[in-house]
């Protein structure tokens, strides 16, 4: 088994330099530290304080446990270019089974030569150090005793460290290999300490107990340690012995599910490049049903000949058949090839790709009671995606539910192909953008549950953004109302945007809400239902002190 490992991964994953003094910080403590800070005194364990009062200038940079996993994706994919069989240990260190690779490269020296290589190139720079021995858990002591293994030169025997080269002249990469058979030797030595984590109060109990060394803990009888100890002690048992809890669980490299074909002379015409990009997907669609997989958005991607990048990605709610993939890889090859001269490729095109960006299980599609589609659905999904292919995603919308209080959050616009469903949220500016909408008075009775909702019935049109207006008593002074959510007279008339003042029959309200008044970006507003003389009925709201007409009634 070898195992690779990069110390002070978290530092590294972050984008720190070795010369710059930094440290990463999870729960208070410290777990990585640069060159640099460790020169001043900084350790991992030490609390954060501590480490700040050893070294001023210590950049602390808050743990990213995600980022540190992104990270060491790359080392993991280079590792996988020397054999297929990588288990991600934790970010920061892998494990692999040396014996057909071992055999492939040269030996053992020379196959951690190269991982410790391949590492370091993918990471962009020095530091990983390989331990390989017969189990995962004495290849892992090995390589962190590699960082202090010096060269072959100073090893004592074959038990110690050795060094390899990866090519004559190549710089020296610290490695340490234990000899097949002798893990429990080379582990006789080690403190009990090193059994890691999951071990600490063992490890504790043991060191009280007189059992200092992993070598004491495997000169006891094994049923003992069972009885004394119980499970744990069991396997930190084992592990002393060199026998590991279970054996290598390498993942399998994700298939390149992307296809693409060479377009050779550059195509200029749609016909011919659609002629290509049929065949691709109908490769696409094959290779994801043999995966039992089914694309819900695809990124259709172009080359010209004169290096121009072209890419759309286009999402459909269900599975993508390869009738769809081809129809789409048409509509908007056509919206490339004969779109305007803005938007049109100066050459030809010189190769197509499809990359399935999103993929499930193909659970197959749950039809109607009355069996699937009609042709008109069809036809019209058909023409809302040739839209989308010439003027974009954003371009054709479609009206969802959502929860909110006021009119214009209670419906979402969602680009068509997206999925309609999941949990109500308040919609953002982009949501509300635009000119007025109409909304049909049955969507305040579909909607869910929302405290401080506007009641019903629901307005025929929501004004986006809202119409400024004046709201006046009989005296002709303005409407206003107080923080306890009081009105200071009644209207009598409402002037909409500059426009002549409108006598008003009939009001209720007011009904005021205030949002978020934990937060500086929270908002206060009261709501009032205006009916004028010439039978219009509009909302209008008081916020910052300023009246506007958020919807209309009729």
């Amino acid at each position: 088994m070898l195992v690779a490992w990069f110390p002070d991964w978290p530092v590294v994953a972050a984008g720190c330099l070795p010369a710059v003094p930094a440290a990463v910080v999870r729960a208070n403590r410290v777990v990585a530290a640069t060159a640099a800070a460790r020169a001043d005194g900084v350790r991992p364990g030490l609390r954060r304080r501590e480490a700040q009062g050893r070294c001023p200038e210590l950049e602390v940079i808050p743990a990213d446990a995600g980022q540190e996993a992104r990270a060491w994706e790359s080392a993991v994919v280079a590792l996988e270019m020397l054999t297929p069989a990588v288990e991600v240990l934790a970010p920061g260190a892998a494990a692999l089974a040396t014996r057909g690779p071992s055999r492939y490269f040269g030996g053992d020296e020379a196959l951690a030569a190269r991982v410790a290589d391949a590492v370091d190139r993918a990471v962009g720079q020095p530091g990983c150090r390989v331990g390989v021995a017969d189990g995962r858990f004495t290849a892992g002591l090995a390589a962190r005793s590699a960082l202090s293994a010096p060269s072959a030169l100073s090893a004592p025997s074959a038990l110690t460290a050795r060094t390899a080269r990866s090519a004559p002249g190549a710089r020296r990469q610290p490695v340490v290999v234990v000899p097949p058979g002798s893990s429990r030797t080379w582990l006789a030595p080690q403190p009990v300490s090193t059994l890691g984590l999951g071990f600490e109060a063992l490890s504790d109990l043991l060191v009280r107990l007189g059992v200092r060394t992993l070598g004491d803990l495997a000169a006891l009888p094994g049923p003992s340690v069972l009885g004394r100890f119980g499970p744990e002690g069991a396997a930190a048992h084992r592990l002393a012995r060199g026998q590991d809890e279970r054996s290598l669980a390498a993942r399998t490299p994700p298939p390149d599910l992307a296809v693409i074909a060479e377009l050779d002379p550059p195509a200029e015409r749609v016909d011919t490049a659609a002629f290509v990009a049929k065949a691709l997907a109908d490769e696409l669609h094959e290779r994801l049903a043999n995966l039992g997989l089914a694309c819900t958005m695809v990124a259709i991607e172009a080359e010209t000949e004169h290096g121009e990048q072209l890419v759309r990605r286009w999402r459909h709610e269900g599975a993508l058949t390869a009738a769809a993939l081809s129809e789409r890889a048409r509509w908007q090859l056509d919206g490339w090839l004969t779109g305007g001269e803005e938007s049109r490729p100066s050459g030809g095109l010189t190769w197509l790709r499809l990359t399935p960006q999103e993929v499930r299980p193909d659970d197959g599609r749950q039809l109607g009671f009355w069996g699937g589609a009609t042709a008109i659905d069809t036809g019209a999904a058909r023409a809302l995606a040739r839209v989308q292919g010439m003027l974009g995603p954003e371009a054709v919308v479609t009206a969802v539910l959502a929860g909110g209080r006021s009119p214009a959050e209670q419906v979402r616009l969602v680009p068509w192909g997206d999925l309609r469903s999941g949990p109500a949220h308040r919609p953002g500016p982009a949501h509300r953008a635009g000119p007025a909408r109409r909304v049909g008075r049955a969507v305040a009775a579909e909607m869910p549950p929302w405290p401080g909702r506007l009641a019903s019935p629901a307005p025929a049109v929501i004004h986006s953004p809202p119409q400024p207006a004046e709201v006046r008593d009989g005296d002709r002074r303005p409407v206003e109302v107080s923080g306890r959510g009081m009105i200071s007279a009644a209207p009598a008339t409402l002037t909409v945007a500059g426009g002549p003042p409108l006598a008003v029959t009939a009001w209720a309200g007011p009904w005021p809400i205030e949002e978020r008044w934990w937060d500086a970006g929270g908002r206060r507003k009261a709501w009032l239902q205006l009916l004028l003389d010439d039978g219009a009925a509009h909302l209008v709201a008081r916020e910052a002190g300023r009246w506007w007409v958020e919807a209309t009634y009729s």
